[in-house]
This record gives C-alpha cells, structure tokens and sequence, in this order.
C-alpha cells in the first residue's frame, strides 16, 4: 500500500467526508466459473493471497478513520467478498439486490438479512440489479448503470423508493459489465469515468453534468482503476493505476495505492469489495 500526495491547487483542499463501509472477508474466494471476462477458472488462485490484500484495503480504510462492519463470509458463493453488489442504501433504507447469475443468487438474501439485523428497512427487489455495483450516488442523485448486470426497470424502482432522481446509463463493453468499474465518485459534485465504456446517449449525458470530469486513460480503466473509493479528499485506488493516480493529484486529491491483484482474477477491485451504508 503507497500513499502519495501532491500540492493542492489554491482552492482544492477539501475537507473528507464521515464513511461507513461493509466488507465481507473472502474467505471462500475463488473462480470456479465465469460469469464476467476477467474470470477464468483455468488460472489458480490463492485465498490466502486475497485475504492478505483485502485485509491491507481494510487497514487503509480504518486507518483513514472509516467505519467498517462485516458481513460472515458463506461458503459456496465465491464473489461474496464484492459487498458493493449486495444491495445499495440511502437514508435509512436498503434496497436488497437480485443478482443475473445463479451462482451469486443465494447472496440477495444474505445481504438482506445483514440490512435488517443492523438496522435499515429493506426493500426486497423486484427486477434484477447488482446493487451499488450498479447504482453510486454523485450530488444528490442516483447514476444507474444498466446493459449487463442490472435491469433498466429497477431503476423505477429506485425513484419509487428513495425519491431521488436517477440518471439511466447504458454501459456497452463487457470488461465494464458494472457502473462501480467504469465511473469513479470523487466527491460530492464530480467523477471519473471511462467514456469507451458507455454509449453515445450516456456519454453525452456525463459530458453534460461533469464538464470537469476526470477522463481515464484505456490503460487505466484495463486494470480496473476506476473501481475506487474515497471520502472527498482521499481516494484508493488501483496500484497498477499510475495514470489515474497522477491525474488525482494533480486535481488535489490524495492517493492511496491498493494492490487487489488477486481479486481482480474475479473480476473486483477496491469499491467491488465495499458497500456504502448511509444511514
């Protein structure tokens, strides 16, 4: 884990904001299938090296004073350590997730059971999404991927329950099958994206409400550096990144370079393994 800072530009000092994560240990990760093109279950994979780095994401999460609660590792779902697709939550409500493929069904119950044990009034879902995999919150409105992995009619259901506007995107490369691996939240009011990853429509529409967005290098988006997560001041990223990672600094963000090699073999970086809880 590297933490690099840079001079803020006069103006850019930002002040972080308070965050509360869900992680979940992977403790049963491997790729025995593959339902995404980063998976190959001819490649090995150590368990024991994913745990060491997921536990460095944990420490450099703790270390920057989050708030991070877990949800039991169940054996037999492999993808369980990516939190991000287990639900998305907002003002008190947990909107629970259906997930595309059979072998990662069995995790929308999990997850809804961890929601309503701590706390959030759940709201089973109706149509198929993957959670805040799909689903990030930026300025007060909700950016809604869709094309692979989550339905165009649960972002209906999005609106009806947290009353927010959500803003339809269609993501079109399938090495970019989530929103989380193609959109970066920096802070309240600005991203990072991919523009390849989405169509036309969406891309226009990104240009349109963040004229000063972050536009990643293919290189970085091809190592999952998009899939980040900060506080508004400090950002974890991908280590392999180094792109994205300078253009962060030179907007005044601080860096901390996350090595998650070992999960991306499933597909997964950094905010694939963490969920948001806004209570």
């Amino acid at each position: 884990m590297q933490t690099e800072t840079t001079t803020a530009p006069a103006g850019a000092l930002r002040t972080p904001v308070q965050k509360t994560v869900l992680m979940c240990r992977p403790e049963h990760f491997t790729v025995t299938y593959r339902i995404n093109p980063w998976m190959d279950p001819d490649i090995p994979t150590s368990t024991a090296t994913a745990v060491e780095q997921w536990e460095t994401l944990r420490a450099a999460y703790t270390g920057l004073g989050y708030g991070v609660e877990l949800i039991d590792p169940i054996e037999g779902l492999n993808d369980m350590t990516y939190a991000a697709n287990g639900g998305f939550t907002l003002d008190g409500h947990a909107y629970g997730a259906r997930f595309t493929y059979e072998q990662r069904v069995p995790e929308g119950p999990a997850y809804m059971r961890w929601f309503a044990d701590h706390g959030f009034q759940v709201h089973e879902p109706q149509h198929i999404n993957e959670g805040e995999g799909d689903f990030l919150l930026s300025n007060g409105a909700i950016l809604a991927g869709h094309g692979f992995r989550t339905s165009l009619e649960s972002h209906d259901e999005l609106r009806s329950i947290f009353d927010r506007e959500v803003v339809s995107l269609r993501l079109v490369d399938p090495a970019f099958y989530h929103l989380d691996t193609a959109i970066a939240i920096l802070d309240e009011t600005n991203i990072a994206y991919l523009p390849s990853a989405f169509d036309e429509a969406s891309q226009a529409e990104l240009a349109r409400r963040y004229p000063d967005a972050i536009h990643v290098a293919a290189e970085d988006g091809a190592v999952l550096g998009l899939n980040s997560f900060g506080d508004g001041r400090t950002m974890l990223i991908a280590e392999r990144a180094v792109g994205f990672g300078r253009q962060l600094r030179d907007r005044g963000y601080e860096t901390v370079a996350v090595d998650l090699s070992e999960l991306l073999l499933g597909g997964g970086g950094i905010k694939c393994c963490t969920l948001e809880l806004r209570r």
